[in-house]
């Protein structure tokens, strides 16, 4: 291009748009001459043009920096703990590892859990490499989620504002991860009361009620009459922390509230309260319906259940229509007997222990719903010694106490127990049924399992395995030995990994595959006491 040569006037855009559009024979281009070449000289200041229009493209402006992500104070993992913890992530389905036969290696996936409880309870924080697979795994398992986002800590939260497919981090975490204020900021309490959105309000209520449930009572009642019925109920069920007697007369007004809800769990915890009115009114209905009958040659109880259920009932909390294919009066009487202190039966019923009473015959076919009520009773008051005389003996022929009708029932009774008193019980249910009934009831038995608990699996285990029947007949057990047995049970299991020669009446192979089995039952225990050393907590 000669310097001294002015540079022609830049084509309009739009003109050869035009141009283009008309055709060079309608519509000449700027600054060419019409002809045959006009085209060719079309498509040279069209291509100038693009290069001027792209070269003098001004920058958007730029997005603001993010905020960076709160630190995590908590110390970092050792680095065989690190390690550990990309192994087990890796496990998981959809990260090339899980899926398929496992023959004898342990299910790391399965360990997962375990091994994030005794870090939280060391309280490490999560490598922040880690925290992309930690989220994927928790997204995966709803289980998983409390005891992985704890781990998780705040820069996980940080991740899951940017990502959608981690949004359940933001709504499992109460109040997202908000600094909740301490108990001198009053201010602050006052203003996230108010203006907080439902889940940080949820968080603060819970938050003031463990340390201080009078406070929270007292928050909660200014803004009750305002809140939503939806709401109240979340706000009801958050005094179940810390329920004690001065929460009574906040309950019995939420007796009258316009949500049917709101009431029926008022009244659930008004009769969690032995000293509540609601109690002493539920146990003068429920005493009027049971009395023990001494005119034929055994003692016997002699149930007479309501005949109508009365408005006063009804605001106590008793539901007035039966479920389908429910007698009415045997589910008023339910409800009566369920709200009903259980320390009120021995005095109205002839000084008798909760024992004696279980054991006396009931006249008319009411056995059933009655020991059935006084079992809901025993969980929700958290009575042991009742729990104890419902669930009877664990040898007891049909494996259960005259009251206890199924074996989600038995579980929720044992729960109530102390922590040695349940794995015992579990122990001699055991031995005396074997485990085809055993899954729930091992299910609230304390980790890892007391000795005569663990023994007690092992041995039938291995009376199983004699039996001749296949282990994945006991897969569910198997599982959950793998996860809850002590570790010091491993070297038990040595014993039993040899293959003896197969009966005739055994299954195929099956003394094989319960070698296997045991094999990685062993190798499992003996992880998870690897896990616990590199955690510090061995």
């Amino acid at each position: 291009m000669n310097a001294t040569s002015p540079l022609p006037p830049p084509a309009a855009w739009e003109d050869l748009v035009t141009a283009a559009l008309l055709g060079t024979d309608r519509r000449t281009p700027p600054g060419a001459a019409p002809g045959r070449n006009a085209p060719t000289a079309l498509l040279d200041a069209a291509a100038a043009e693009t290069v001027r229009r792209r070269a003098g493209l001004r920058p958007g402006r730029a997005a603001p920096l993010l905020e960076p992500a709160a630190e995590d104070p908590r110390p970092a993992l050792p680095t065989a703990a690190a390690r550990r913890l990309a192994l087990l992530l890796a496990d998981r389905p959809g990260a090339g590892g899980g899926g398929g036969r496992r023959g004898t290696a342990p299910d790391l996936m399965e360990l997962l859990p375990q091994w994030l409880t005794v870090a939280n309870a060391r309280g490490f924080a999560a490598p922040a490499e880690s925290l992309p697979a930690l989220l994927d795994a928790a997204r995966g398992r709803t289980d998983l989620r409390p005891a992985a986002l704890e781990f998780a800590g705040p820069r996980a939260l940080w991740l899951a504002r940017l990502n959608p497919d981690w949004r359940f981090a933001l709504r499992a975490t109460p109040g997202a991860g908000t600094a909740l204020p301490g108990p001198g900021d009053t201010r602050r309490t006052e203003k996230l009361w108010q203006e907080g959105l439902f889940a940080e309000r949820v968080a603060l209520l819970a938050s003031i009620r463990s340390r201080d449930p009078d406070a929270a009572r007292e928050l909660l009642t200014a803004t009750w009459p305002t809140e939503r019925s939806e709401d109240r109920l979340m706000f009801l069920d958050s005094l179940r922390t810390g329920l004690g007697a001065r929460d009574e007369p906040f309950l019995e007004q939420a007796l009258a509230d316009r949500s049917r809800n709101v009431r029926a769990t008022a009244a659930e915890l008004l009769s969690a309260l032995p000293g509540s009115a609601l109690a002493a009114r539920m146990a003068v209905r429920a005493g009027a319906c049971v009395a023990v009958d001494h005119t034929g040659d055994t003692p016997t109880l002699f149930v007479e259940a309501p005949h109508e259920c009365d408005a006063a009932m009804e605001r106590d909390g008793v539901s007035a229509k039966a479920p389908p294919g429910r007698g009415e009066r045997s589910w008023w009487l339910g409800q009566l007997v369920e709200a009903a202190p259980l320390a009120t039966w021995p005095a109205r019923l002839g000084g008798r222990t909760p024992e004696e009473i279980v054991a006396l015959p009931v006249a008319d076919d009411w056995l059933d719903e009655l020991h059935a009520a006084w079992c809901r009773a025993a969980v929700r008051q958290r009575d042991a010694d009742w729990s104890r005389a419902l669930l009877g003996v664990p040898s007891a022929p049909s494996a259960g106490g005259p009251g206890a009708v199924s074996l989600a029932e038995r579980a929720k009774l044992l729960s109530t127990l102390p922590v040695a008193d349940r794995a015992e019980w579990v122990a001699g249910f055991i031995a005396a049924h074997g485990l085809s009934e055993a899954f729930q009831l091992l299910g609230v038995c304390a980790v890892p399992w007391a000795a005569p608990l663990g023994r007690a699996v092992v041995d039938a285990l291995n009376i199983a395995r004699d039996a001749g029947s296949y282990p994945w007949s006991f897969s569910g057990v198997m599982g959950l030995a793998e996860r809850c047995l002590d570790t010091s049970e491993a070297a038990r299991l040595d014993a039993l990994l040899a293959v003896p020669d197969e009966p005739e009446d055994a299954y195929p192979g099956a003394l094989g595959y319960w070698a296997e089995a045991f094999q990685r039952l062993g190798r499992t225990l003996r992880l998870r006491a690897m896990m616990a050393q590199e955690l510090g907590a061995a």
